[in-house]
């Protein structure tokens, strides 16, 4: 027997072995999921079948995050733990229509052991403490994720402050109604965020001291006029060295955080997390992620004022592991910000982990496969045949590339796409929204490792469910994580029930310890949304619609208040329409907009320049610019063909297709206010700007 056929022969033998021994895999008999009894309103619900009791805490003397970190700490004294890259060179570049760019040239990463860290946690709480904040007031952090920001939470959870976690890229209106309603005495930001505190001093009611994370303060920010006195973070390290205070640790059910959502719709409401129920979610997510522990390092560039990334650091930390910070425009040696010919974040760090949120993940797969169609040729075919290949393999067939023909693949083609993220991830994990199958095969082909797909809300520390690494399976979020109880109740308004044939379906109910307190200051959203049975556990409503697979496991399929109902009574999903059409490479951004007083759709569609650039000059088709390439028909006829193409092999009804697009050619960012921090879609933002334009699609 050749090498080859062995290596082809014998993987099957084992697949039908395995196979027969188990019905796991991709979702197929493997219970992952099982009925619980509880209390409230009456629905199905599941828990985790591998513990029949809800996961409170994995660590044992840790009950609160404080806590936990010390322990950690003490365990790991002399591993490192934060790591930061060294700035080399900055500089500002110019493009030929006249635009300005910064690059930056980073150096190594530059650590902080354990002990290191606690150090200056430690100092910080005190300097805290000494220039007078005391634990009854609120401590905001309004900054890009680095390393004093995960010092800074975990300096004012040892003095048992309240710490409000605010986006970097929060508009100023929303800012400022998040100090106010949470009367802020100290902001801890960096020297960009600082610049818009200056904008609106004058509408700040409490605020008192400002910490800035870099040395170099602005000359205007110091005024008196202001009413705050500003300080260095590295003062205030400092001044807790000279001054130590002793900890004033805080109790589980104190409140940790309150985190303001980047809000979809209006201003952004306060969620309360007290300790409890943040240790939840890490404690659970331990138990799932395999063999997390001292040889991992993490790749952090998520903000972190969003719970995916607090969480994630929170247990990275705790399991002596490595975090190093990177950003989202200097992650890969291509990234906006990196300078021609030195290295992004994941190519110097080479980490094991990372979370992501499913854009950033889509435009990994794109960009692979430009460069890939660009290349052409022979490394072209050989690519696509590699990927079919795989495909198979990963989606279950025993005539897939398995054992020496994978390895052949492995090297031959799909190293040179994992060196994109350092060459060494094994695990990650995936949440903030839906994840299309076509991304997840891309990273379980190209990158070689499981996607841990996660579904939860901030109003639930991002627990809910999580997918278990050997489910192969797409379009599913798993079951529930070891501290939550899924349950679905009926919709009977949208025609969900949980005795729906062939799978129940209904709105999706979370309980644990991990679902949060509430909104802050706001009673009557907390009444609607949040329940307290009559065992004392706490419920939150989503408004998401899912359904249980018959091995327990999750589908979100609608959100109650995405659907729209047409003029001939037909029901659309926004979201979902959303996520089928999303594929389309032509497509960088999409809003569907459904109108009751008409019997079709429209779309707003950001388009991908690349790829739109590309099919001008296949096709011989001039053009001034983007915004010209946009406004021509040919262009509109032949993104609105990708788009019913992609809606036919998603099976969506010909109603739920847009009958009209309209192309835009500038990207929606948070800066813009068009999408949230997490890129979410902000609905009423992008129709009040583009109401003319909706109005035309429908003359």
């Amino acid at each position: 027997m050749t090498p080859y056929i062995a290596g082809v022969v014998i993987p099957l033998l084992l697949t039908l072995i395995v196979r027969n021994a188990s019905s796991g895999g991709g979702g197929g008999g493997k219970r992952r999921a099982v009925p619980a009894d509880v209390g409230g309103e009456k629905g199905l619900a599941v828990r985790n079948r591998r513990f029949e009791s809800l996961v409170e805490t994995a660590w044992e003397g840790a009950t609160t995050l404080a806590e936990l970190f010390e322990m950690t700490c003490r365990r790991h004294a002399e591993r490192l733990l934060l790591g930061t890259r060294r700035l080399v060179l900055r500089e500002v570049v110019t493009s030929e229509d006249g635009r300005t760019f910064e690059k930056l040239h980073l150096g190594d990463y530059e650590w902080l052991t354990y002990a290191k860290t606690f150090e200056s946690v430690c100092g910080f709480a005190s300097g805290m403490a000494t220039l007078g904040h005391v634990r009854e007031e609120r401590a905001a952090i309004f900054a890009d994720t680095r390393e004093e920001w995960f010092i800074a939470l975990q300096g004012c959870f040892r003095r048992n402050v309240t710490v409000v976690t605010i986006y970097a890229s929060l508009g100023e209106e929303a800012l400022c109604h998040s100090l106010n309603e949470t009367e802020v005495t100290t902001v801890i930001c960096g020297q960009k965020e600082l610049k818009t505190l200056v904008n609106i001093s004058g509408q700040l009611d409490s605020v008192k001291r400002v910490i800035c994370m870099d040395d170099d303060i602005p000359s205007e920010a110091s005024s008196v006029a202001h009413g705050w006195t500003v300080t260095s973070f590295a003062n205030v390290e400092k001044l807790g060295r000279e001054n130590p205070v002793a900890a004033d640790l805080p109790l589980p059910t104190d409140v940790a955080v309150i985190m303001y959502t980047s809000g979809s719709t209006g201003l952004p409401k306060g969620v309360m997390m007290t300790h409890a129920n943040v240790l939840a979610t890490v404690s659970a997510v331990m138990t799932i992620v395999p063999n997390l522990g001292r040889n991992d390092t993490y790749l952090a560039y998520l903000p972190m004022a969003h719970i995916l990334e607090l969480a994630a650091e929170n247990l990275i930390a705790a399991c002596g592991s490595a975090i190093g910070y990177g950003s989202p425009l200097t992650l890969t040696d291509t990234s906006n910000k990196i300078k021609k010919g030195t290295k992004g974040d994941a190519t110097v760090l080479k980490p094991t982990l990372m979370a992501a949120v499913p854009a950033i993940l889509d435009r990994v797969r794109d960009g692979v496969f430009k460069k890939v169609n660009s290349t052409g040729g022979l490394s072209k075919k050989l690519f696509q045949l590699a990927y079919a290949r795989r495909l198979q393999a990963v989606n279950g067939s025993w005539f897939g590339a398995w054992g020496l023909e994978k390895a052949l693949w492995d090297f031959l083609v799909f190293r040179k796409v994992r060196a994109i993220l350092g060459g060494r991830i094994r695990f990650i994990l995936s949440g903030g929204a839906p994840l299309s199958g076509d991304t997840q095969r891309f990273i379980n082909i190209c990158l070689g490792a499981p996607i841990g797909q996660g579904y939860g809300l901030t109003e639930t520390c991002a627990g809910g469910t999580f997918s278990d690494v050997d489910d192969t399976s797409v379009g599913r979020v798993g079951p529930p994580l070891p501290c939550s109880f899924i349950k679905l109740i009926d919709w009977p308004e949208g025609g969900y029930r949980i005795k729906d044939s062939p799978m129940p379906r209904g709105e999706i109910v979370i309980g644990g310890p991990n679902v949060t307190l509430g909104y802050f200051k706001n009673e009557e959203k907390t009444k609607e949304s949040y329940k307290v049975d009559e065992k004392g556990m706490r419920w939150f409503y989503t408004g998401d619609i899912g359904r249980f697979h018959s091995d327990g496991c999750l589908e979100i399929i609608d959100r109650k208040k995405d659907i729209v109902k047409l003029q001939h009574g037909e029901y659309v999903s926004l979201g979902k329409v959303e996520a089928a059409l999303s594929v389309s490479p032509f497509v960088d951004n999409i809003m569907l907009h459904a109108d009751p007083f008409h019997n079709y759709c429209v779309a707003l569609v950001v388009v991908s320049p690349s790829t739109l650039e590309d099919w001008a000059s296949s096709n011989g088709i001039a053009y001034s610019d983007l915004s010209e390439l946009c406004k021509r028909e040919e262009t509109m006829k032949a993104v609105l063909a990708s788009l019913v193409k992609e809606g036919k092999k998603a099976r969506l009804e010909k109603f739920e297709i847009p009958a009209k697009i309209k192309l835009l050619p500038e990207p929606w960012t948070p800066e813009s206010g068009l999408v949230t921090a997490a890129l979410k879609l902000k609905r009423e933002a992008i129709r009040k700007a583009f109401r003319e334009e909706l109005l035309k699609l429908y003359a």
